[in-house]
């Protein structure tokens, strides 16, 4: 099978023709660039207009005949896409074959999947207008987590567009990085969420202090890009894998992907990074995802084929993956475990919990958090236990470690034993400690053990808080670990809102749909 693919999301105006039976793919691509500032949606649409037609007829030219079109249908910009959309259509009604419509970011993930041969990979999609973590379960890519704010490209822009510098910023950035020196910035996790927006004003505010950008510019990228990559350790973790692709622009950075491959190495995991060609905006990938979706019937008709700017991957039914993934995995109660952060020793009725060194973090950075964590653990994990909430007696504190000896409490991760009953009593728990003001920060199903009752652990990104903003968002960090874990998720989600609507402030639950409904990662 041959399939041509056409890419117009934003800025790249692409075509391919992937070959099947070769493996080949032949890309053109002719790139949009703004004289000043970022992506101007007019004048992207106007490039569009010009260079689509001309990069369809490269491709075609070297490679006649195909079988099917694809065509990116979103995320992107409306009028870049409208214009990729009314091509396609054209072409596929014109050569008489069908029409395939690809969800932008999740060709970011395929072409990752496909190159590198891995089963069911995790995966860190890191581009301009996106950042975000996905794992496929039950039929569909779950979103495990995602910028809260703006995408990590378009973070970084914000700041290269201040000092003065063109887009695209990222290579700049990574330029002037080479010769900076380390300076503290925000550090923004919750859960597997990440948000960019304190630090990219903290950036700004450091240079317009005297600081130099290239010591900014090297703070920023060491900052950045440990979130991300605690981020994704978090999502193998979770979900039990080991393997994980990175997707986007933003991906061709070197530091990023040093980062990443080297948290891979220390947790036994693979990791993979298409080249460079694969990574940016692309035909290739709409071309190679739409491939599969050809093969498994997955087309749609030219009148049904407008195109969704808001297209979210995790709202699209996989048709071309017959596998399912083995989540959950159970988690081993015996012998050292490794979780995301922290290595676990078991002994009798204790368990230590030592927070190991990061090697892909900047040693101050590593430092500052795992000592931070391991304060705010002790002194919330006591805190919630003393509002009647289970959580582990704390025998013992070696801040020197740093490590905490902890009461050995439930015979599972809730992860492993899910029942409607232990999620309802999940919500009851972060009802009572909402209305503490005590905001967990990761209530995933790892962090839940469950036996004859159900404690809540690990509050190592726990705080005070009395915004309703981020108790909600405490309830959108489990509900998303259910998602991607648990075959029933919905039945669970249903049961965990109503716990928490009886012990909790339904304004937090009416805040949670507003967070659900913002697609914050587009």
């Amino acid at each position: 099978m041959r399939v041509l693919g056409i890419e117009g999301t934003a800025w790249a105006a692409s075509a391919a023709i992937f070959d099947t039976d070769t493996g080949e793919v032949s890309i053109v691509t002719d790139a949009y660039e703004p004289d000043s500032g970022g992506i101007h949606p007019r004048e992207a649409a106007e490039h569009m207009r010009a260079a689509i037609p001309s990069v369809i007829d490269a491709v075609l030219a070297e490679e006649p005949s195909v079988d099917a079109v694809a065509f990116a249908r979103g995320p992107g910009l409306g009028p870049c896409l409208r214009i990729v959309g009314t091509g396609a259509r054209t072409l596929s009604g014109s050569l008489d074959v069908p029409l395939v419509g690809v969800n932008h970011m999740l060709a970011h993930l395929e072409i990752g999947r496909h190159q590198s041969g891995f089963t069911s990979p995790v995966c860190l999609n890191a581009s301009g207008a996106n950042a975000h973590l996905l794992g496929y379960h039950n039929g569909r890519y779950r979103m495990l987590g995602e910028t809260m704010d703006t995408g990590v490209g378009n973070a970084i822009d914000k700041f290269t567009r201040h000092v003065g510098w063109s887009h695209p910023g990222g290579p700049k950035v990574e330029r002037a990085a080479k010769d900076g020196e380390y300076q503290r910035l925000p550090y923004v996790v919750k859960g597997m969420d990440f948000s960019f927006s304190g630090i990219m004003s903290a950036a700004k505010a450091a240079v317009d202090a005297g600081n130099s950008v290239e010591d900014v510019s090297y703070s920023l990228q060491e900052t950045i890009f440990a979130m991300l990559t605690e981020v994704a350790e978090r999502g193998l973790a979770l979900t039990g894998s080991d393997e994980l692709v990175l997707g986007g622009g933003v991906g061709q950075n070197e530091r990023l992907q040093t980062m990443l491959e080297t948290m891979c190495e220390a947790r036994g995991a693979s990791f993979y990074a298409p080249e460079n060609r694969f990574l940016r905006d692309n035909a290739g990938m709409i071309a190679v995802l739409g491939a599969k979706m050809a093969a498994s019937g997955d087309t749609i008709a030219i009148d049904g084929s407008a195109v969704r700017p808001k297209f979210r991957p995790d709202e699209v039914s996989v048709s071309w993956r017959s596998d399912d993934a083995s989540y959950p995995v159970s988690s081993p109660d015996t012998g050292p475990q490794k979780g995301a952060e922290a290595t676990i020793e078991m002994d009798g009725d204790s368990i230590t919990k030592t927070r190991i060194k990061k090697s892909y973090r900047h040693p101050q950075l590593d430092e500052r958090l795992r000592q931070d964590r391991t304060r705010s653990e002790a002194r919330l994990t006591h805190a919630v236990r003393k509002l009647g909430v289970p959580t582990p007696v704390i025998f013992d504190i070696d801040l020197g470690a740093p490590a905490i000896e902890f009461e050995r409490v439930g015979r599972a991760d809730l992860r492993d034993q899910l029942t409607i009953e232990r999620v309802r009593t999940v919500g009851r728990h972060l009802a009572t400690i909402h209305g503490a003001n005590i905001v967990h920060g990761d209530p995933t199903t790892r962090n839940v053990r469950v036996g004859d009752r159900t404690w809540l652990i690990d509050f190592g990104l726990a705080y005070h808080s009395d915004s309703i903003e981020d108790h909600a968002m405490d309830c959108h960090v489990f509900e998303r670990s259910l998602a991607g874990t648990a075959a029933d998720h919905e039945q669970l989600r249903d049961a965990f809102e109503a716990a928490y609507r009886e012990s909790g402030n339904p304004a937090v639950l009416e805040q949670l749909e507003q967070i659900e409904g913002r697609g914050r990662y587009q």
